[in-house]
């Protein structure tokens, strides 16, 4: 069976790496692990991360069984790969008795973080372990685990904007008002994505920490692949441009919106001829129809500037529904509200709810969809995702912990040897990584298998990932010194072990 779009699985992996097994050294162990090198896009004053995501890669592709017959395509497919259509090297020896002697399941053990994990850059968030004839395999899976970079960095983008929003209620909302908080940014990136698995696995990560989302796939996939049919994600009824201008008026497309779902809430997009004309002259027409249903209505502006478009349709809001004054001195609409989904992103947020403050308008009033700059406008570098080696047991016994320290870039050192993360005793909510070898086997690691030489760990449901993940946020601190004093004292010799073999002369 094909793991993917009619691929073997041998071909889900770099080029490159089909040729390692045969240059690393004989070996009875290898190790390596994937972390996140800096916080969100360099951010120095909060370093927190949420990786979220190794559950889809585990599951669709880690649990696939490999056939015969995959490694005969294969075989095929490198006896002209190389330049020039010349062969290119394929250890078929080890994908043979991978599928006859294991039963074509990958012969490797993955130690990680639990979905929904809250961590820090140099904190390992999978260990890769490999031994006997199959260590030379140890980065094979290097090219796949890397992908949980995605959904780790889009959960980790919404949830830095739903502290901001947080922030923003703390001043403006009545605690009785925070049950809207959840609703406050929305998926809008379903079209903006590159394919549907792109959507899913972004608008999942979304959806730990919003309800609201307009992609349905996530939504459906959360739902009922990951949440056992317990709901996930929400919608409400909305026009698009096209719904708007297939009427003759925008006034006979509001009414006929009001006269379908005025009783709950909806949404009309305000521009598709003359937003400040829509406002001042068609919004008071409908509404005597729009209070009749009772329902709530969202006005949504789709061009011109952000900022400028949310206000004027706050204050075209309040002149025709009005407002009350809360018990923080803050304006709230009457049945209304806006939504601003176009050129969102956390910056435009910000500077578009600190005006929203400014006008006197409580926060509650808005919410955000948020497209391309939630699930497209991220890359592996954002957090600066890798993998690397980082110990080795030679066939003749001999034991070596290695690490990277490229001197023209530091920001790129990897660490030494196997790790554990653990809780950090000494920093309320921190984490700490350390050597292997200094933890006892009774220890509480954050480390759980959950992939063992075709063995998958049972997985915990939606809604125990997204509790996680608020527990965690809420009480990791935003900056935490994560290498342990043992640690240290490690890259301390392993360096000192490299420059006696002129092979650097770094600074630990």
């Amino acid at each position: 069976m094909d793991s993917f779009l009619g691929l073997p699985f041998l071909a889900l992996t770099d080029s490159y790496k089909i040729s390692h097994p045969e240059v690393y050294p004989k070996a009875r162990k290898m190790v390596a692990y994937g972390e996140f090198r800096k916080a969100f896009q360099g951010d120095e004053e909060d370093h927190r991360i949420v990786f979220y995501g190794l559950r889809y890669i585990v599951d669709r592709y880690l649990r696939h069984q490999w056939t015969q017959e995959e490694v005969e395509r294969a075989a095929d497919f490198f006896s002209t790969h190389g330049a020039g259509g010349k062969p290119f090297p394929f250890p078929r020896d080890l994908f043979d008795h991978i599928v006859q002697e294991h039963n074509g399941t990958f012969p490797v053990r993955i130690e990680a973080l639990r979905e929904g994990s809250v961590c820090y850059p140099h904190v390992p968030v999978y260990q890769i372990i490999a031994e006997g004839e199959f260590a030379r395999l140890v980065t094979f899976l290097e090219t796949l685990l890397t992908m949980v970079w995605y959904p780790s960095t889009v959960a980790t983008l919404s949830r830095r904007t739903r502290t901001l929003i947080e922030e923003k209620y703390a001043l403006s909302v009545d605690p009785e008002a925070y049950g809207s908080l959840g609703s406050r940014l929305n998926d809008f990136g379903f079209r903006g994505c590159s394919c549907v698995e792109q959507a899913v696995l972004g608008g999942c990560a979304h959806l730990l920490n919003f309800e609201g989302t307009d992609t349905l796939a996530a939504a459906y996939y959360a739902q009922y692949h990951l949440n056992e049919g317990r709901p996930v994600g929400m919608s409400i009824p909305a026009t698009e441009h096209s719904v708007m201008t297939a009427f003759r008026t925008e006034r006979d497309a509001i009414l006929r919106m009001i006269d379908l779902y005025g009783e709950g809430a909806f949404a009309c997009v305000m521009d598709s001829y003359d937003y400040v004309k829509a406002l001042k002259q068609v919004l008071p027409t409908v509404m005597d129809a729009k209070w009749e249903k009772g329902g709530f209505m969202v006005l949504r502006p789709d061009s011109g500037d952000p900022t400028q478009a949310v206000i004027l349709a706050l204050k075209a809001a309040d002149e025709v529904a009005g407002s009350k004054v809360n018990g923080k001195g803050y304006k709230v609409l009457r049945g209304m509200g806006v939504i601003q989904g176009d050129g969102v992103d956390y910056a435009k947020c910000q500077g578009i709810l600190d005006a929203v403050l400014a006008a006197g308008y409580s926060a509650e009033n808005v919410a955000f969809g948020m497209g391309g700059g939630l699930l497209q406008k991220v890359n592996r570098d954002t957090m600066s995702f890798a993998t690397k080696l980082s110990h080795i047991t030679y066939g003749n016994g001999e034991r070596r912990d290695v690490m990277k320290t490229p001197k023209t870039d530091k920001g790129k050192f990897s660490l030494p040897g196997e790790l554990v993360v653990q809780v950090n005793d000494q920093i309320k909510g921190g984490l700490t990584v350390r050597p292997k070898e200094e933890v006892g086997p009774e220890e509480k690691t954050e480390w759980e298998v959950v992939y063992d030489h075709g063995k998958v760990c049972e997985w915990e449901n939606f809604d125990q990932v997204r509790q996680r993940l608020n527990e965690q946020w809420s009480i990791r601190p935003r900056t935490c010194d994560v290498i342990s004093p043992g640690l240290h004292a490690k890259v301390a010799r392993v360096i000192q072990e490299m420059k006696e073999r002129g092979t650097t002369d770094a600074e630990e």
